[in-house]
């Protein structure tokens, strides 16, 4: 028994240090300002949707929230496996992790930096978060929403992980752009980059979890 809480925990702490690595670079993608990921688009859209349908203005976190839950809601039926702690470490500490990193890389001055630059920070951005997604997917601890749409349609499907996450984040954002997002070449950029990217750091992930469960189990 404490085996498996010891290896659960070892998991999280896993999970949570992909989550860092994650949301490192998804804080070089936000400060490049090349444009929102594909999935904010779709937040986006989905916000100007409901204040023209419902005459009520949400904020753009709130819809965030409430899409996620949606998704974890749908998941509980199709799949519950799939839901799991860290899925709810991944909801929330994402925040507040962006909102660390912002403060420490405020004095690059990102967002003043000339174009060239700021592609090959937004690139960099995209790899360093395709790079913390494997790790948190790997730990088998749970994923966040959002990249949960991907995994499980991957895992259905039997299509490979890149491939469909770049079919998932085109979906989010045509249909962010159909209902009124706004998106740039970096959200293009990130359409492209980051599925490939997580599914080959894929197997290197899934090596340095199983080592690390190892060290674990042998301590």
């Amino acid at each position: 028994m404490n085996g498996k809480i010891m290896e659960k925990a070892a998991r999280l702490i896993i999970l949570f240090i992909g989550l860092v690595i994650a949301h490192l670079g998804v804080t070089l993608f936000l400060l490049a300002d090349l444009g929102a990921d594909p999935f904010n688009v779709l937040i986006q859209g989905l916000r100007l949707l409901v204040i023209k349908a419902a005459a009520i203005s949400p904020t753009h976190g709130t819809v965030h929230m409430t899409v996620c839950f949606l998704i974890i809601l749908v998941l509980l039926v199709v799949d519950r496996s799939y839901v799991k702690a860290g899925t709810v470490v991944c909801m929330f500490c994402g925040g507040p992790i962006i909102d660390f990193f912002t403060w420490l890389l405020a004095g690059l001055k990102i967002g003043e930096m000339t174009l060239p630059l700021k592609i090959i920070v937004l690139i960099l951005g995209c790899v360093i978060l395709a790079l913390g997604m494997s790790i948190v997917i790997r730990s088998e601890a749970g994923t966040g929403p959002n990249d949960l749409v991907a995994v499980v349609i991957s895992d259905k499907s039997g299509k490979r992980f890149g491939i469909v996450r770049m079919i998932t984040d085109g979906a989010f954002l045509l249909t962010g752009f159909l209902l009124g997002g706004r998106f740039g070449v970096g959200t293009v950029i990130c359409v492209f980059l980051v599925g490939p990217v997580a599914e080959f750091c894929m197997p290197f992930s899934g090596a340095l979890v199983e080592k690390s469960l190892k060290i674990v189990d042998r301590g």
